[in-house]
């Protein structure tokens, strides 16, 4: 029974049609609700990312199809992040989310500017969570 099990959890972790979220947010219990919420629709495998400065390598190997990211991270700032992924090749076109307590129309400005696809003000509800990551993720499809 246990063997099963783990086969079904390596299964369900590699299953290709699921969409890859990266979460980038140092704050564990907004990231961990937002990894519930993305995987309680059953779409998603979640990975998350308490450290903006590993963005890149995160990025190389789990290739996500969306980055939810927290402009406010204690080591590099979430609008370096997205220069970061714009002027990388794997990262550029990567689909970016801002999820931010930043409320102000000058930061959402710039992260317009940045090249952002949707901008979340938390607190979030799973229903524009959701909306937001499939809009993102129908945005890249239509550019590749």
């Amino acid at each position: 029974m246990v063997a099963f099990l783990a086969r079904c959890v390596i299964i369900k972790e590699l299953n290709p049609m699921k969409k890859k979220i990266l979460v980038v947010d140092d704050d564990e219990s907004v990231a961990g609700t937002v990894k519930l919420l993305l995987e309680s629709t059953n779409n998603y495998q979640v990975k998350i990312l308490s450290q903006a400065k590993d963005i890149l390598t995160h990025v190389h190997a789990f290739k996500p199809d969306v980055v939810l990211l927290d402009l406010l991270m204690p080591d590099i700032g979430g609008f370096e992040v997205c220069e970061m992924l714009d002027n990388d090749s794997v990262g550029m076109g990567t689909p970016i989310i801002v999820v931010s307590g930043l409320d102000k129309d000058v930061d959402k400005v710039k992260a317009y500017k940045l090249g952002i696809v949707d901008y979340l003000v938390k607190p979030i509800t799973k229903n524009d969570l959701v909306a937001s990551v499939e809009k993102a993720i129908k945005s890249k499809e239509q550019k590749d």
